[in-house]
């Protein structure tokens, strides 16, 4: 039987309705979620330009996870003496991280911890005093149950210092990952890097998905480490990954790929992430500080303004500028805007001039010169970024009469 309001209460309805959607269509959006913006210092020597940067995005910082001390493969210690006086000037938490070689062979429990107390008395002797000691732990999934045995004895010969520790997505596929979470006050998931390299560094839809999945893992305040560098992977002959060169150059030969974040595909997943971030996420931690010296990093300019939410804003141009060495002009790749570039994937060369004035051309630093019907090209064959104010050179042109053809065009082009 079908129900029926009576007449008084339709009427009254009636009356609350528009007041109802009235109210509904006067609210305002939710402001976007304010995220903690940590940083890891990777680097191991703590150049000028590491200071320098430093004091320059300290106002933007929350806290600095500086690297303390690797664990290699192989079981040696390599301890790392940050500048006590840049840090402290800075008036920020620090959390002192220590890297342990994910394939280290054996995990000598007792001795790992003695090295990490000893480093903590030394912080302190020379004035430091870390807010959280940070373990970053790429092991294989099937040693989480040793790996938190070893957190929750730490975790009481460090106290009351909290313990941070980093996580890996394929740890999501663990029902051992609930307990390693709650040994630790806090943790920082990692979406880049994570992958086969020929997929890239990092792929928001999937680091998204990760994100969503972890939140509903872990009942602490958790931090996402998001990238602001590049690599280069070599691989050998047999097509295994021979050497990656990030913050270190490792000299290594074979095939090697150069992978790069890209600044506008971070920019607007962070944008994102404060609009709607995921339960508990308490911010973000970039990997790495960029230096001026590091030139696998972002730059400072676009790092900062990735933090602080402008737009970014390259301006490319290509141009033809004559060699003192000789008659041959270089081709160069210029960014004059505020933001690192992607270098293009194709810079397109017209130079036909007359018959007596052929002209012969070639790529470099990363460029190879093709041609097809529309004419010749210089094809770029390894990725990267041209980072804000500066140049590089793609490429040269040599004229039978030394100088290029007047109506000579540079087009950049995809």
């Amino acid at each position: 039987m079908p129900f029926s309001l009576p007449s008084s209460c339709r009427f009254l309805l009636s009356l609350l309705l528009p007041l109802v959607l009235l109210a509904a269509c006067s609210r305002t959006p939710a402001p976007p979620r304010v995220l903690a913006q940590d940083v890891y210092v990777w680097q191991r020597q703590w150049t000028p330009a590491l200071r320098a940067a430093l004091s320059t995005t300290d106002p933007q910082v929350t806290r600095w996870h500086v690297l303390a001390a690797e664990l290699g493969a192989s079981g040696r210690w390599i301890d790392i003496v940050p500048d006590a006086a840049a840090l402290a000037a800075t008036g920020k938490p620090l959390l002192m991280t220590v890297r342990i070689n994910g394939q280290l062979a054996r995990f000598d429990a007792a001795a790992i911890e003695a090295h990490l107390l000893a480093l903590l008395d030394a912080w302190r002797a020379r004035g430091l005093q870390p807010a959280a000691l940070e373990i970053d732990y790429d092991c294989a999934t099937a040693r989480l149950p040793e790996y938190t045995a070893f957190l929750v004895r730490l975790k009481t010969r460090i106290a009351p210092l909290a313990l941070a520790v980093t996580a890996l997505p394929t740890w999501l596929e663990s029902p051992r990952l609930d307990a390693l979470l709650a040994a630790a006050d806090e943790s920082v998931l990692q979406v880049h890097a994570v992958l086969d390299p020929r997929q890239g560094l990092f792929d928001p839809v999937r680091a998204r998905d990760w994100m969503a999945r972890y939140a509903g893992r872990t009942g602490r305040p958790w931090h996402v480490a998001l990238p602001a560098y590049g690599s280069r992977v070599v691989w050998d002959e047999q097509g295994r990954i021979a050497a990656v060169e990030s913050e270190r150059a490792l000299l290594a030969g074979g095939s090697g790929r150069e992978l790069m974040a890209q600044p506008q595909v971070l920019a607007r997943f962070v944008g994102a992430l404060t609009q709607s971030p995921e339960p508990g996420l308490a911010g973000i931690t970039w990997f790495r500080l960029p230096t001026g010296d590091d030139r696998r990093a972002w730059s400072l300019a676009t790092w900062m303004a990735v933090l602080e939410r402008r737009p970014l804003k390259p301006e490319l141009a290509a141009r033809m500028v004559a060699s003192s060495t000789g008659p041959l002009h270089e081709i160069r790749l210029d960014n004059t805007g505020d933001a690192d570039a992607p270098l293009p994937l194709r810079v397109s060369i017209d130079a036909r001039g007359d018959a007596g004035n052929a002209c012969a051309a070639d790529g470099i630093n990363g460029y190879a010169l093709e041609q097809d019907r529309q004419g010749r090209y210089l094809r770029l064959t390894q990725a990267g970024l041209l980072r804000a104010g500066t140049s590089r050179e793609i490429g040269w042109l040599r004229c039978a009469d030394g100088i290029p053809p007047n109506d000579t065009v540079l087009q950049i082009g995809s």
